[in-house]
C-alpha cells in the first residue's frame, strides 16, 4: 500500500500533471477511479488524499457520494492531508460542515464571461500559506463548474475569483480544496474537449489555443501547488 491516496470521480479527470510530479519525486500512490465502480478504501495507512473532479454533486443522494463524503470526514477527524481538486473542493467543504450551492456563473474553459482569461488572486492569508509558496499573486486557472461552496467561520479563503469568490480554501490544518483545475495537461485537454458535455460547445481547437496561450505559467502554476502540498503532507 502506498501513502497518497487519489481518487478519481470520472475516469477522464485523471491526475494528469500529478502524475508526472509524484513520478518525479518517486512518491508512489495509489489511485481509486469510481466511475469504474471501485470502492473508496478506508484511509488507514494513508499520509495524505488527493480527490479529483467530476460531474457530479457533493449533494447527490447517491451511494456513491454518500461513502466519498464518510471517507473525507473520516480523514479530517484523523488529521490527514487533503487535497481537493473542483469537486474534492466541494466535497472537502460539504464533509468538514459547509454549503455547495449553485454558482452565480457557470465558469467553464480558460475565458472568462467578460473574454479575459481566468485567472484567481491570491488572498493576504494565501500569501503567507505553505501551499501557495513560491507562487505569483495571480494566477491562471482553467474552470469547468456551476456549482460553487459556501464556507464555514473556521475556514480560510487563500485565493478569490471574479465570478467565483471561494477559488482556493484552506478548510482544516493541511486540509486544502481547489475550485478551478490546475491538473490538465495537453492530452487531458484534447479528450475533455471531445467528452465533457460544457466543454464541447467551445471546440477542441479554441480550448487548444486558448492553453498554449498560457501552458508555461499554467503548468508551473499546477507542478508548484502539488510540490507544496506533497511537503506539507511529509510525502517529499
Amino acid at each position: 500500500m502506498s501513502e497518497l491516496l487519489i481518487v478519481q470521480n470520472i475516469s477522464r479527470e485523471g491526475p494528469g500533471l500529478l502524475e508526472q510530479v509524484l513520478r518525479d519525486e518517486k512518491v508512489a500512490f495509489d489511485l481509486v477511479d469510481l466511475d469504474k465502480g471501485q470502492e473508496m478504501p478506508a484511509l488507514d495507512g494513508y499520509k495524505a488524499l488527493v480527490v479529483l473532479g467530476g460531474p457530479d454533486s457533493a449533494n447527490d443522494d447517491t451511494a456513491k457520494m454518500t461513502t466519498e463524503l464518510a471517507r473525507i470526514k473520516e480523514g479530517l477527524d484523523a488529521g490527514i492531508p487533503y487535497l481537493g481538486i473542483c469537486l474534492g473542493l466541494q466535497t472537502l467543504v460539504k464533509a468538514a460542515g459547509g454549503k455547495v450551492v449553485p454558482g452565480n456563473v457557470k465558469e467553464i474553459g480558460f475565458i472568462d464571461p467578460d473574454n479575459n482569461q481566468h485567472t484567481v488572486a491570491v488572498t493576504d492569508e494565501g500569501k503567507t500559506d505553505p501551499l501557495l509558496a513560491g507562487l505569483p499573486e495571480t494566477l491562471d486557472v482553467f474552470q469547468l463548474h456551476g456549482e460553487t461552496v459556501e464556507l464555514t467561520p473556521g475556514m480560510t479563503v487563500l485565493a478569490t475569483g471574479k465570478f467565483c469568490k471561494n477559488q482556493i480554501v484552506r478548510v482544516a490544518d493541511k486540509a486544502y480544496g481547489i475550485q478551478s483545475h490546475f491538473e490538465l495537461t495537453p492530452e487531458m485537454l484534447t479528450v475533455w474537449a471531445e467528452q465533457d458535455p460544457d466543454l464541447t460547445p467551445i471546440g477542441k481547437d479554441k480550448l487548444q489555443a486558448d492553453f498554449a496561450a498560457i501552458e508555461q505559467s499554467y503548468t508551473n502554476i499546477g507542478q508548484t501547488l502539488l510540490r507544496n502540498f506533497l511537503r506539507i503532507a511529509e510525502l517529499t
